[in-house]
């Protein structure tokens, strides 16, 4: 098995691929669609703008094959802006348009000190493959100072508060995303890493 860990120039690629090389999960970096294509799995770590990533992901034609190999039923998991960039468009920089695979919009938050940085709990909506082994009330690690907000609250697999209760995770299909740093958030983390590559669509 090989995952893609997709560089588009930022984000925490080598954390993320630290902890998988720590389960022994295979891994690569890469900003190459055809070994995006040729994986089995592929992970977004996200850090930075929302139209910073989606401009470098189009430079690169990224955006493309994503949105293809997810057509196709791979299993994608999406890191913070990872996960912000499934949904139609980030108010960071109104205008600019995410993948639009998942209806909703990425507001900043208003009444709360931002960006959120520590650990913080989540609270499990529904039964999750991502999370099994997990506890229900488990800590991990967040940096964010945006949320994501889908018109399907049937697609929210966690939440967390943070001066509002926001999406901390959601699923579709063969997608997963989460708003905090599985791969900062010690043994829960890993164990949500691990989920991931044993999930079979």
């Amino acid at each position: 098995m090989m995952i893609a860990i997709i560089d588009y120039g930022g984000g925490n690629t080598g954390s993320v691929k630290n902890a998988l090389d720590c389960l022994k999960l295979g891994s690569k970096i890469t900003s190459d669609p055809a070994d995006i294509t040729k994986a089995d799995r592929i992970i977004l770590p996200g850090q930075g703008r929302f139209s910073d990533v989606m401009a470098n992901l189009k430079a690169g034609k990224l955006d493309r094959v994503i949105k293809s190999e997810i057509r196709k039923g791979k299993p994608y998991l999406g890191i913070c802006v990872g996960l912000q960039i499934l949904f139609d468009e980030g108010e960071e920089d109104p205008g600019t348009k995410g993948l639009g695979i998942i209806k909703g919009t990425v507001p900043r938050f208003t009444s709360q000190k931002v960006p959120q940085i520590g650990w913080n709990d989540i609270r499990l909506m529904k039964k999750s493959r991502l999370f099994a082994g997990v506890p229900k009330s488990a800590f991990f690690y967040f940096v964010h100072s945006y949320y994501a907000l889908p018109e399907d609250s049937s697609l929210i697999s966690a939440m967390t508060g943070y001066g509002i209760e926001f999406a901390s995770a959601v699923e579709k299909d063969n997608i997963y995303a989460v708003q905090f740093h599985p791969e900062k958030s010690g043994e829960d983390g890993l164990r949500l890493l691990k989920n991931f590559g044993d999930i079979r669509c």
